[in-house]
């Protein structure tokens, strides 16, 4: 049996959209048919794919409008939310160019016995299963998408049923484009998620530590690859040679784009003592100027909080620094604007490590500042914690910022700049501890992860008879 959810619109509070999941009937159907549809898609080589999935970026392209005003929808976000499309097309055009030169081929000697060569042959996965978070419900739904379908493979993708209006017309567009059985896109909850990865031959998660944790133990059972993409709790280290306009610039921004709504952000900043104070400052200023987007969602740049379960995780990290010492010195209170919730760019002085959002994930826009006295401090407050996604260090020099990003135990280092993974896509980097499990996005891997390699492995002598094994030979 179908069930239906009911959607908030996260600007004006309002459950004004709803959806039914598919029961498991339905699922069954959708993924037999993308299954079907794989082995030709896979025959038509890179070049194949290349040309049908420029028709697919065509097809996105004219429903840009429809697309754009889903994602507002979903998330109270405009100019972010074309801007996932923008990355969409972008990462369409990317895999497609150099696809073709990921995947090392031809016949290597080798090296123990010279009449004996190997060759690889890519087999990609018939069907992968891609569950989406609602942070960046377009971005992130596509993000394996994309080289997974570059490299052969069918897929289906279960949005966040907190964010799911996109699936429409971006479904509509794959129609257009001729993909609607190889591509599928179905909405659905947790549930539906669980029965997606008993449904595919691999899968792909972006979300939560403790729901991950979930899915590779699923995956795990059915013995399916599973990349996981998860929490972050980002540090920024900054030394007193940095330069605090630029490190203030990066750390505000960092923390506070998309409400502080992504895995990368900024979520913990430590500051050398020397320049504490200053820094303080100069963050404090640049923190108020920030603008709510309410009431004109086209001026501003913090949208609403998108989920409101997020809101009390907000107030209840709040309400424990203030607890436990911190200073509150901009935004502190959840707001309510036309129905939503919000939060201004909350700066918190004073933070110790036993604070809550010293140690939980916030994913909001809050700035938790602690000073330190050594770069040998500094590391260990990077490196305390489970996540290990990513990380920033500010310092004079590149040089000098790259000798401390090299000992934090995080996947991708920002060097005088913060969150740079969220807007360069091209460096392989792999997450630390509980932030994640599995192959690269970027890079060769991205593409690679979506095959199982197979050795071809020809003799060219003869082959050994049993005598050459035996005990007197």
């Amino acid at each position: 049996m179908s069930r239906t959810f009911k959607v908030r619109n996260p600007r004006t509070g309002q459950r004004d959209y709803a959806f039914e999941a598919p029961s498991p009937a339905e699922l069954d159907g959708r993924i037999a048919r993308a299954r079907a549809a794989q082995p030709a898609w896979a025959a038509l080589g890179f070049e194949g794919r290349k040309a049908r999935l420029d028709q697919l970026a065509s097809a996105l392209s004219a429903r840009r409008d429809e697309i754009v005003s889903a994602l507002e929808a979903d998330t109270g976000r405009r100019r972010i939310s074309s801007l996932e499309l923008q990355s969409v097309l972008r990462a369409l055009a990317g895999w497609t160019a150099i696809a073709p030169n990921l995947l090392p081929e031809g016949w290597t000697p080798g090296r123990s016995n010279p009449a004996l060569r190997h060759a690889p042959q890519w087999v990609p996965f018939p069907v992968v299963g891609v569950i989406s978070p609602w942070n960046f419900p377009l971005l992130l739904g596509m993000i394996d998408t994309v080289p997974a379908l570059a490299a052969g493979c069918a897929v289906v993708v279960k949005p966040s049923e907190v964010a799911p209006r996109f699936a429409a017309p971006v479904q509509a567009a794959v129609e257009a484009a001729g993909l609607g059985e190889l591509l599928q896109l179905i909405p659905g909850d947790g549930e539906t998620g669980q029965a997606l990865i008993e449904r595919v031959d691999c899968v792909c998660f972006t979300g939560s530590v403790a729901t991950g944790r979930k899915v590779a133990v699923q995956a795990a059972q059915r013995l399916i690859p599973a990349f996981l993409e998860l929490g972050g709790k980002d540090p920024l280290v900054v030394l007193a040679s940095a330069d605090l306009e630029c490190a203030t610039d990066a750390a505000l921004r960092g923390a506070v784009l998309s409400t502080g709504q992504a895995c990368q952000s900024i979520e913990r900043i430590y500051v050398q003592r020397d320049i504490y104070d200053a820094f303080l400052a100069r963050l404090v200023e640049k923190a108020n100027a920030a603008r709510l987007t309410w009431p004109d969602i086209g001026v501003g740049e913090i949208g609403p909080i998108i989920f409101e379960r997020q809101a009390d995780i907000l107030a209840a990290q709040i309400d424990d620094a203030r607890s436990k010492g911190g200073r509150v010195l901009t935004g502190g209170e959840i707001e309510r604007h036309g129905g939503g919730l919000w939060l201004r760019p909350t700066v918190i002085a004073d933070a110790t490590p036993g604070m809550r959002l010293m140690q939980d994930e916030t994913f909001g826009p809050l700035l938790p500042v602690a000073a330190f006295d050594t770069v040998e401090a500094a590391v260990a407050l990077a490196n305390a914690g489970e996540y290990g996604l990513s990380a920033a260090v500010f310092a004079r020099t590149v040089e000098e910022a790259e000798a401390v990003g090299r000992r934090i135990e995080a996947g991708a280092i920002s060097l005088n700049d913060a969150a740079l993974t969220a807007i360069f896509y091209e460096a392989a980097k792999q997450s630390f501890k509980a932030s994640g499990l599995g192959p690269s996005r970027m890079g060769a891997e991205g593409l690679q992860r979506f095959f199982r390699r197979k050795a071809l492995i020809a003799n060219t002598g003869r082959p050994l008879p049993l005598s050459a094994f035996a005990e007197d030979a």
